[in-house]
């Protein structure tokens, strides 16, 4: 068979979402690539999944498995809901383990053969066949046979020539059942692909993958999480942010309560990250509602992932504090995101904020909270460089971007589990204070980078309308070290200058507090 070197080594598609971006396009054409990690890794499914992409495109497909059954691959198929149809399944297994009856003349155990029998039986079903692409699943069994290095590598060898003289793309899979010799294998395959499962202390295990080398290709380098599900392998590269730009218009983004964005410097700017940090309670969620609620009706899309709460009460505590969400939820406008932090990896977390952004044009994003997140994930050093790189990507899409950070305690000195302040563009801080026998709210902003904002503490209270905020209260003290003091005067305070405290003070006239 010829090929035009023009098309030699050309991207193939690999069948697996993700996987083609880390590859830059996709396995090289007409080469050997080998897949290595311990059994569960995910290879077989791999495997599959690149067959499968090949017989939609009209390709003929192939996989030679010599570790498992027919059965036990339809069987991995079914329940991933995939047929194999059309897919050639050659084994070499003892028959009575067989249930196509028409092909027990062809299956025997490959510990019943020589080695270069084995191998040949191979050859002559690819010349049968004569795939496109090739599974041959797995290399352990002929390690076995060579009973050495070089015997092993020199058949290795003959089935990666033989491979490419029928012009065949092949996945040679390997369960690293002898660690000793896998640098025979690194050097004559054109690619090396690892897969690895890390089990945590607590909470599901994850997975993860990395390319060790891949000829003549500009690869994504560094671990990338991936996650089998029904359906097949999903892989999440590892977020570049520097590889992601989008022009947008920057301008300024309203809650709906002046006072606020007053405060603020006018509201929060397009292409930023907020961070709303403060004790339990203290109405950081109902703050970065009133921006996502504003957002919402203006017909701009939104997404709330949320760590701490289930979907359900997230929805009633909204509406209890008048920003019902129902409805943005049935037009599509909104989508709530509920994640269990000890089922979620930072790939798999970064992997659908970009679903949101790229395939449902989501403008807004909150994050409630990135404490739960945080804790969960307290084994994974690097978090606060993987959440620095999906902030600048979600900068560049131009989306206005909440971050709520729960701080230890709710009274006193409270300290934060990780600081993420300079990673932020505006820092908005939450305390409680007590005056007048009461247990009451201040707000204030300690930073914005994008322009000026004021520099005062003001009193905000929630209620059934939503947020409400009261003008500059100048007699405090101690907001900074976390225990904040009220001096002034109690007729400054927000229920006090409200009367019964029903009407909002934004609706009243500039004289009211005379």
């Amino acid at each position: 068979m010829s090929i035009d070197p023009a098309s030699d080594a050309l991207p193939v598609p690999t069948g697996v979402p993700g996987l083609d971006e880390i590859l830059s396009g996709g396995y090289a054409a007409h080469r050997a690539h080998l897949i290595e990690g311990r059994p569960g890794g995910g290879k077989t499914t791999l495997g599959l999944q690149f067959l499968l992409d090949g017989h939609a495109q009209g390709e003929r497909s192939l996989y030679i498995t010599l570790s498992e059954s027919k059965r036990e691959l339809l069987s991995v198929a079914e329940r991933h809901g995939w047929s194999l149809d059309g897919i050639d399944i050659y084994e070499l297994v003892p028959p009575e383990l067989s249930l196509d009856s028409e092909q027990q003349q062809s299956l025997v155990h490959s510990s019943d053969l020589e080695l270069g029998e084995t191998v040949r039986m191979a050859l002559a079903e690819i010349e049968r066949v004569k795939p496109s692409r090739v599974v041959f699943d797995s290399l352990s069994e002929i390690r076995l046979l060579s009973q050495g290095s070089l015997r092993y590598r020199r058949q290795v060898l003959a089935l990666k020539s033989y491979f490419l003289l029928n012009n065949a793309t092949v996945l040679m899979l390997d369960d690293l059942s002898a660690e000793d010799d896998d640098l025979n294998l690194h050097s004559i395959s054109h690619a090396v692909i690892r897969l690895e499962q890390v089990t945590p202390e607590y909470g599901a295990a994850r997975r993860r993958l990395h390319v060790i080398k891949m000829r003549g290709t500009q690869y994504q380098g560094g671990y990338h999480d991936f996650v089998i599900k029904k359906g097949g392998i999903r892989t999440y590269p590892r977020l570049v942010a520097s590889d992601h730009h989008r022009s947008f218009t920057r301008d300024v983004v309203e809650s709906g309560v002046p006072e606020l964005d007053r405060v603020l410097g006018g509201g929060l700017d397009r292409g930023t990250t907020s961070l709303v940090v403060g004790p339990s309670g203290a109405g950081k969620s109902t703050l970065a509602l009133s921006y996502l609620i504003a957002g919402l009706r203006r017909g701009e899309r939104g997404v709330v992932i949320s760590f701490d709460e289930t979907r359900g009460i997230f929805l009633q505590r909204a509406a209890s504090v008048g920003m019902p969400l129902e409805e943005f939820l049935d037009s599509g406008l909104l989508r709530i995101e509920q994640i269990d932090p000890a089922d979620v990896s930072p790939g798999d977390f970064a992997g659908r904020i970009r679903d949101a952004v790229e395939n449902e044009s989501a403008r807004l994003v909150v994050i409630d909270s990135l404490t739960g997140y945080m804790s969960a994930m307290s084994g994974q050093p690097y978090l606060v460089l993987q959440m620095h790189e999906l902030v600048t990507y979600l900068n560049q899409q131009g989306i206005v971007t909440i971050l709520i950070l729960a701080q230890h305690g709710m009274v006193g000195r409270m300290d934060s589990p990780v600081d993420l302040t300079y990673v932020s563009d505006t820092v908005v801080v939450l305390r409680f204070f007590e005056a007048a026998g009461r247990v009451r709210r201040a707000l204030s902003v300690l930073k914005k980078r994008t322009g000026p904002h004021e520099d005062t503490i003001r009193e905000f209270k929630i209620d059934a309308r939503g947020l409400r905020v009261g003008d500059p209260l100048h007699d405090f003290r101690g907001v900074l070290t976390g225990v904040p003091t009220y001096d002034g005067n109690r007729d400054d305070l927000l229920n006090e200058r409200t009367g019964t405290g029903r009407e909002p003070l934004n609706k009243r006239g500039p004289d009211a507090a005379s």
